[in-house]
Parts: structure tokens; C-alpha cells; sequence
């Protein structure tokens, strides 16, 4: 039988409860975002702890405390006099079932043991259904540490036939994986967040590596730094590399760059070319790049006339106009030669960008498109056109029009109902969330669109910034999963909880990370907060993910399992 850490004895629903820790416990083993279990006298409370204090009995014990070497003192004192107290907050509750302590499947030790694991496995889910915190338990019930069968009630099995389960990481002290549910990940958009070096990039990969495994949605990919598509250095002390989604996943991945020469540097094998021309360019795309370009209001109106004016052509009539002749346009159509001077002269530093043209024959975006549309994931490699105003305009540039296609295909779909016109849901990651995402423009962008449609056409975000608070409040209210390393600023910790109830028991959750490898997850893909230590990207993961026998399968054979999967979904 696990022995008891504490006893409760006071609390409210609003509040969290306070524990009084056993004479026998170290507070030193109370650390915050620990998983702990409160058995109530008909029902199992799953909480996490968010605060630990230090109290005596006696003001005259801290006026007067024992010295150092007196040994024999504090041991009298401790646990009567001087004991400790945690704070916890409870998040989900179990109503245990009369056949509970038959059923419990636990050895002496608290594991769960393999003669009772699959009939635990085997419950129904009315049994082991999971209910929202609306009362609390009563004075003086026991707190426990969290076995394996309470992680397991909560966060599932990773190969639950019936979910698309995903290990992200283990508990802080103990060996067991935590899931994320990948439908409910992708149902959503979702968030990457932390300061700098605390594995964003990482989190990121492991992410995506399993929405792939699981053929959970289809990826896209604004690699900005060229970190997903192809291996990428690793952080540390000495110099190694870790693989990309591409070698993890050679038969489901593609790469496009937007720098040929770079890629074909850094040996990326199969790599695609990308061209974008200026007939493709909208304005509604130079407004998002406004401030790299340093346009005014009045340059983004005349934009609008000239647009009027010769279509899709405007930007190359626009840079190959002389003076002359932008002096009779503006007299002919009422504009601004001043503004519409000054936006030539800033449209010009587009003729900087590699992947630029005045025209394309080929239309590189239906292409993605079409590689999407057969279940392919698909990295856009930046290489060294990684400065914002080129990422943020080739970005907008594709996602606009990848999204104006899934619309379609969404209003197509809606019409017909047949499951064969279903698209497949698609996750679009970007970095430097912010840029596109703050409160100035947002409702201007196609990003700020997708994330408040909450999956309407099938398309979500895949966020990763280091500043939160840069990111409109509406935008983060509608992240559904977010997964944040450390963070330090408060105003980047307060955006992170924006529309999260009870988010402020969490803060210090939170600011009390290890600047490596902890990360706290909450939202729609986990049934409850939880901090883990995050599955390590190395040898051991990528056997994991590519499983021998899977990933030697032949292409023709892929595609067969994958029909099979899409099948199953009703795709």
C-alpha cells in the first residue's frame, strides 16, 4: 500500500487545497508541477501542485530557532512544531466504482502490473471517465504520490488503438510517458512557446514527427531557419547534428527552398526549387510587410488604385513607370505621385529576393498544393532569405492562397458530403509567431483568419514564438494546446494563461522551469495541465519513430497503409 504524503485540511474550489505534509516527508521532494492524487472518500482527485510553504506552530519558534548544530532540537520540532504545507490545484476527478480496490491493478511498489494491465487497459470508458473538478474532498483526506495507473488514467496509452496518442515527454519524477491526443491536437491551432534556448525547435520536431507517424493531418512547413526539413545543429557544448522530418520520413516528406545555393550546400537531398513572381503578389500581401517596408497609409492606398488599374501586372507596370508617366497616372486616376513614387522606390528592394521573378511559368503553389492534397508533408527551406520581410512575405504569400483552395474544397465537401471530397486536415507551422499575429494587424493577415476559424476549413496554425505577449489576445484565446518551456517575462507568462480558467494558480508553474528539456502543457490535446520532461530528440527517438519495419516498407506499399488509415477516418 503507498504510503500517504499529507493530509488535507483546508481548501476551496476557487482556491486549491492546502496539505499538511507527513512528519516523515522531506519538503525538499515537494517540487512544483509534481502530479499528485488526493483520494476523497468516493472519488480520486488528479492535482497538480502549485506552491510549497514552510509553517510552525508557534510564533516563538521562528523568533527564537534552533541553531544549526542542534540537531537533536529540530528533530523534536519537526512535524509538530515545524512541518511543512503545499498548496495543490485540483484539475480532474475520478468517482471511483465499487470493484476499485479489486480492480486496482497495482503491485507493492505502485506499478502497475502486466497481469492487470490489459484488464485495465480493457475498462470501459464509462468507468474511467474522467469528470471536471466541481467539489473538492473532504478534511482530512490523504494525498498520494501518482502511481503509473494514475498517469495512465489520464493520459492514455500511446498505442490506444481507439486514439491517436502521442508520448511527449515523462512526469518530472517518474518513468511514464505522457500522451498528447493528436486528433484534438490538430483540431485546433496550437503553440510553441518559450525564451530563447529552451528547446523550442526541439518541441517543435517531436510535434511534428508524430502528427506524420500518425498520419494525424498533413504538414506545411515555413522553415525559417532550416531546422525541420534537413538536419540542423543541436545545442550544446560540442558540435553534432540531429536529423530532419525528411530523413526521419524520406517517403512523406518533401523540401522546397527559396535558396537553392544554400540547400544544396547543407547536401539536402531531392530538394524542390520555389519561385514566387509579382503577378502572384496581392496587396493585401505588401500590407503585411508594411513596417519592413516602411510604407505609409497613403503609399498601401494608391497601391489599391494601381491594382485597380492593371490587375495583375500592377507591380511590373508599377517599377517599370517613369516619373513622367506616374505624373499623368496620378492626374488620370486621382492619386498621389509623392506616395506613389515612394512605394516604387520601396517595391524595389524586392528585386533583392532570390526567389523572385517578374514572371513564373510554373505555378509552385499548385504544386504544394498538389503534394498536400496526396498526403505529402512538405518544408519550406529559407535558407538565406530568412530576414522577416522576405520570411513574412513568402509565407503570406502561400498560406493565402493554400487556404483560398482548402475554402473550396471545404464549400465542395459541405455540398456533396462525400467522404472522398473531405480534405485532409492540414497544420501550418511558422516561426516569429508574433509578427504575424499582433493586435496592429492581425485581422488584416491570413493567419489571424485561420486561427480564429478553429479548423471551420480544415486548416490550423502550429505557432512557435518566444514572445507570447506579442501575439493579439483574441488570436491566443483560440490556441488550443500550449506547450511552453521557460519563460521569465511576466507580461510573456500572463498571455500564455489568456482564456485559461484558473490559469493564475499556474504562473508559478510556469516561472519555476528548468531552462532545458521541461516544458508545461495545457489545452484541448491533454486532459489536464502537466509539466514533463521532454522526450530527448536523439538515436533512441528516431528508432522509435521510424520503426524499422515501417519505414523499409516500399513506396508502393506506404501509400497503401496510408489509403487504408485515410479510409478508416472517413476521409
Amino acid at each position: 500500500m503507498d504510503k500517504p504524503l499529507g493530509t488535507v485540511i483546508q481548501g476551496a474550489l476557487s482556491q486549491g487545497l492546502e496539505v499538511r505534509l507527513n512528519p516523515d516527508v522531506s519538503v525538499e521532494d515537494m517540487r512544483v508541477g509534481k502530479f499528485l492524487v488526493v483520494r476523497g472518500f468516493r472519488s480520486d482527485f488528479f492535482c497538480l501542485l502549485t506552491d510549497v510553504t514552510l509553517g510552525t506552530s508557534s510564533a516563538r519558534i521562528t523568533a527564537n530557532p534552533p541553531h544549526p548544530e542542534d540537531d537533536f532540537l529540530q528533530a523534536v520540532l519537526a512535524g509538530s512544531s515545524t512541518y511543512g504545507t503545499i498548496n495543490l490545484t485540483p484539475m480532474l476527478m475520478l468517482n471511483r466504482e465499487p470493484k476499485s480496490k479489486a480492480l486496482n491493478g497495482k503491485s507493492d511498489n505502485g506499478k502497475t502490473t502486466g497481469a492487470s494491465l490489459a484488464s485495465f487497459k480493457a475498462q470501459s470508458s464509462e468507468e474511467m471517465e474522467l469528470l471536471p473538478v466541481k467539489t473538492i474532498p473532504s478534511h482530512f483526506s490523504q494525498v498520494y504520490d501518482a502511481t503509473e495507473r494514475d498517469f495512465r488514467s489520464v493520459f492514455g496509452w500511446e498505442d490506444d488503438p481507439h486514439r491517436r496518442n502521442f508520448a511527449i515527454g515523462e512526469p518530472l519524477d517518474m518513468d511514464v510517458p505522457i500522451c498528447i491526443d493528436l486528433d484534438r491536437f490538430v483540431e485546433r491551432s496550437n503553440g510553441v512557446f518559450g525564451k530563447s534556448g529552451t528547446g523550442k525547435s526541439f518541441l517543435t520536431r517531436l510535434l511534428l514527427s508524430g502528427i506524420i507517424r500518425k498520419q494525424a493531418a498533413v504538414n506545411l512547413i515555413f522553415d525559417m531557419h532550416s531546422e525541420y526539413g534537413w538536419e540542423a545543429v543541436s545545442e550544446g557544448k560540442q558540435f553534432s547534428t540531429v536529423k530532419g522530418l525528411r530523413q526521419l520520413f524520406p517517403n512523406d516528406v518533401e523540401v522546397y527552398t527559396l535558396d537553392p545555393e544554400s540547400t544544396k550546400r547543407r547536401g539536402v537531398s531531392n530538394a524542390q526549387e520555389l519561385y514566387l513572381s509579382y503577378d502572384q503578389l496581392e496587396v493585401e500581401d505588401i500590407m503585411l510587410v508594411q513596417r519592413e517596408l516602411n510604407l505609409s497609409e497613403a503609399s498601401l492606398e494608391n497601391a489599391n488604385i494601381l491594382r485597380s488599374e492593371f490587375g495583375k501586372s500592377w507591380i511590373i507596370q508599377l517599377l517599370n513607370m517613369t516619373n513622367e508617366e506616374i505624373q499623368i497616372f496620378c492626374e488620370e486616376k486621382r492619386g498621389n505621385k509623392s506616395s506613389v513614387m515612394a512605394l516604387q522606390r520601396k517595391l524595389l528592394r524586392l528585386d533583392n529576393l532570390k526567389y523572385m521573378r517578374s514572371t513564373c511559368p510554373h505555378n509552385y503553389i499548385d504544386q504544394i498544393l498538389q503534394s498536400l492534397s496526396a498526403g505529402k508533408h512538405v518544408v519550406i527551406e529559407f535558407g538565406s532569405q530568412s530576414d522577416m520581410l522576405s520570411y513574412m512575405l513568402a509565407t503570406n504569400m502561400i498560406t493565402r492562397r493554400i487556404h483560398h483552395a482548402y475554402v473550396r474544397k471545404a464549400d465542395k465537401f459541405l455540398q456533396t458530403k462525400n467522404p472522398s471530397d473531405r480534405p485532409r486536415p492540414l497544420v501550418i507551422t511558422i516561426e516569429e509567431a508574433h509578427r504575424f499575429l499582433d493586435s496592429a494587424i492581425v485581422r488584416q493577415t491570413i493567419f489571424g483568419t485561420i486561427a480564429r476559424e478553429m479548423r471551420k476549413y480544415f486548416v490550423t496554425l502550429l505557432v512557435v514564438d518566444q514572445r507570447p505577449s506579442g501575439i493579439d489576445n483574441e488570436v491566443m484565446s483560440q490556441i488550443g494546446t500550449r506547450i511552453t518551456a521557460l519563460l521569465n517575462d511576466d507580461k510573456d507568462i500572463e498571455a500564455i494563461f489568456t482564456g485559461v480558467s484558473g490559469g493564475q494558480s499556474l504562473r508559478s508553474v510556469l516561472s519555476k522551469l528548468d531552462s532545458k528539456q521541461q516544458a508545461l502543457i495545457l489545452g484541448h490535446a491533454v486532459p489536464m495541465p502537466v509539466v514533463v520532461r521532454t522526450r530527448p530528440y536523439d538515436e533512441q527517438f528516431y528508432r522509435e519513430i521510424g520503426d524499422t519495419a515501417w519505414a523499409e516498407k516500399s513506396d508502393e506499399d506506404v501509400f497503401s497503409a496510408a489509403e487504408a488509415a485515410i479510409a478508416d477516418l472517413g476521409f
